[in-house]
C-alpha cells in the first residue's frame, strides 16, 4: 500500500468528492493560487478552476456565511479556516445558522457544509493561535465533530463528511500535515461516528484523538515493556460519540485514562468520564484520569510550552495510577 503525507490525503478526498459531485467546490483564504496555507489544496485550482477552487478575502464571517446560503441553493461547500482560531470571527454563521437551519425551516433546508482547517497548538504560536475548539462546537446540537489522527482516516472521514447532509467540523494539525501513513488507492469511506482501537490490550483503556493520541502510542508501547497492556482507542469523531466502544473496553480493562489536548474544564474528557461512570460504574476497579493541558493560555515559551502540553509520561503517570502502582 502507498504512503502519502495528510496533506495529501486531504487533498485527494477533496478532489474526488469535486470529481463525483460538481456541487462541491473549496473555500477560503489562500486555498486556490497559493495551494493552501498548508498546501492541502495543491493543485485543485488547475483541475477545478476559480468558480470551484475560491480565494477569498481575509473576512471568516463573511465567506462563511456565503457557503452557508449557498447550502440552501443546493451546493455542497468545503470551508477551509487557516486555523480554527480564526473561526471565532465566523463561529455566529457557524452556530447560529449552519447547525440550526434545518430545525428552524421545519427541515426544508438541509446544510451540507464542511468547515475544516487546524485546531490546537502548534509550536511558539502564541495563545490566541493556539486553541482547541473540538469541545466547544461539540456543545451545539446540529453540528458533527471529527478530529482524525492519521492520512488514512482522514481521507476516508472528509469523505463522509462531505457527503454528510448536516454541518461538520473537520479539526486537523498544523503539526499532522508532514505525517506519513498508508492510504488505499481505491476509494473507501469511514463512518462518522465510529471509534477505533489502535492497540488492544487487557490492563488499561486509554481513549484520545487528534494528533496528541500519537502520545497515548508512545506510552502504551513503553508500558508494554513492563508488561502492561494498554487498549488505544481514537475516538475519530468527537460528535456523534462511540460510546459503546469505550464502553465495551473499560468493561474489559476495568480502569480508564482520556488524553486531551485541551483545557481541564468542561471538555470532551469530562463528558465520557460522565458517560462512564453513568453507565457502567460497577466496572471500575479505579477512579478515572483524565489528562489535559495546564488550565492557562498557551504559553509562547518553549520550556513553558512543554510542561503546559500533555504527554507520553503524563499517560505513563495515570496509567501507573489507576493500577495502584508507583
Amino acid at each position: 500500500m502507498r504512503i502519502i503525507q495528510f496533506r495529501e490525503a486531504i487533498c485527494e478526498a477533496m478532489s474526488e468528492e469535486m470529481r463525483r459531485d460538481e456541487s462541491v467546490y473549496l473555500m477560503g483564504e489562500e486555498v486556490a493560487e497559493y495551494n493552501g496555507a498548508y498546501k492541502a489544496s495543491k493543485g485543485m485550482l488547475d483541475e477545478f478552476g476559480e468558480r470551484r477552487v475560491i480565494d477569498t478575502p481575509i473576512s471568516e464571517s463573511g465567506f462563511s456565511g456565503v457557503g452557508v446560503g449557498s447550502t440552501m441553493v443546493g451546493n455542497r461547500p468545503i470551508i477551509e479556516f487557516m486555523t480554527f482560531n480564526f473561526a471565532l470571527v465566523g463561529i455566529d454563521q457557524i452556530i447560529n445558522n449552519s447547525a440550526k437551519i434545518r430545525q428552524m425551516s421545519g427541515g426544508q433546508f438541509p446544510c451540507p457544509i464542511v468547515f475544516r482547517g487546524p485546531t490546537a497548538s502548534a509550536g511558539q504560536l502564541g495563545a490566541t493561535h493556539s486553541q482547541a475548539f473540538e469541545s466547544w462546537y461539540a456543545n451545539c446540537p446540529g453540528l458533527k465533530v471529527i478530529v482524525p489522527s492519521n492520512p488514512y482516516d482522514a481521507k476516508g472521514l472528509l469523505k463522509s463528511a462531505i457527503r454528510d447532509n448536516d454541518p461538520t467540523i473537520f479539526m486537523e494539525s498544523e503539526q499532522m500535515y508532514g505525517d506519513k501513513g498508508e492510504v488505499p488507492e481505491g476509494e473507501y469511506l469511514i463512518p462518522i461516528g465510529v471509534a477505533d482501537i489502535k492497540r488492544s490490550g487487557n490492563d488499561v483503556t486509554i481513549v484520545s484523538f487528534g494528533k496528541i493520541l500519537k502520545e497515548a502510542i508512545i506510552a502504551a508501547e513503553e508500558l508494554s515493556k513492563k508488561g502492561i497492556e494498554c487498549e488505544v482507542i481514537d475516538l475519530r469523531t468527537i460528535r456523534p460519540m462511540d460510546y459503546n466502544l469505550i464502553f465495551e473496553s473499560v468493561k474489559k480493562t476495568n480502569r480508564l485514562v482520556i488524553l486531551e489536548e485541551s483545557w481541564p474544564f468542561g471538555n470532551i474528557a469530562t463528558e465520557i468520564t460522565f458517560q462512564v461512570q453513568n453507565e457502567i460504574f460497577d466496572y471500575l476497579d479505579a477512579p478515572i484520569e483524565k489528562i489535559n493541558t495546564a488550565d492557562t493560555p498557551t504559553p509562547y515559551s518553549p520550556v513553558l510550552l512543554k510542561e503546559w502540553l500533555p504527554n507520553s509520561e503524563d499517560v505513563i503517570s495515570s496509567v501507573n495510577k489507576v493500577l495502584y502502582r508507583k
